[in-house]
């Protein structure tokens, strides 16, 4: 069986590496959320170091293991491009032995493509433990357009 990275690794590999021209958006990014938990009265932020792959229109982003502070918690979205606008579902699994104690929680992500290409930046909504709807903004930044095993390795560890 192979691991997590080196499935990463392989299917990344399968659409090639991304260069920077506009409209390609494959490599490695840091993904970062804001949220607002109730149960603390406080804000926190989410990041992660994310892997896309693009095919045409869509990007799949998948977090690298280890690259939230903690394997156990991995986050995913799917995504469609249409020009400069991003859209689609994200979905997070928290860390079972943190505070959310293995919650599953998911919602929709619209966010705007930087015309650099290096910057996706927007909203996320989803639901909250007692039955609300939150928000909060949400960026991607293209740290590496490579995929390779190197980068990946490099990458599967916790943002700074």
């Amino acid at each position: 069986m192979e691991s997590a990275s080196e499935g990463v690794a392989v299917a990344a590999g399968d659409v090639g590496t991304a260069t920077e021209s506009a409209g390609q958006y494959g490599g490695v990014w840091l993904s970062r959320y804001e949220y607002f938990s109730s149960g603390r009265d406080s804000a926190y932020d989410g990041k992660h170091y994310v892997v896309i792959v693009q095919t045409g229109n869509h990007l799949t982003a998948r977090s690298l293991p280890g690259a939230s502070g903690n394997p156990d918690s991995p986050l995913s979205l799917d995504l469609t491009l249409d020009r400069s606008v991003v859209t689609g579902t994200w979905t997070e699994q928290t860390a079972s032995d943190g505070y959310y104690q293995g919650a599953r929680y998911h919602g929709a992500i619209q966010m705007l493509v930087e015309p650099t290409g290096r910057r996706m930046a927007g909203k996320w909504v989803g639901f909250g433990k007692d039955f609300d709807v939150n928000t909060g903004p949400w960026e991607l930044r293209l740290m590496d357009p490579s995929t390779s095993k190197a980068t990946l390795e490099r990458c599967s560890r916790p943002p700074e």
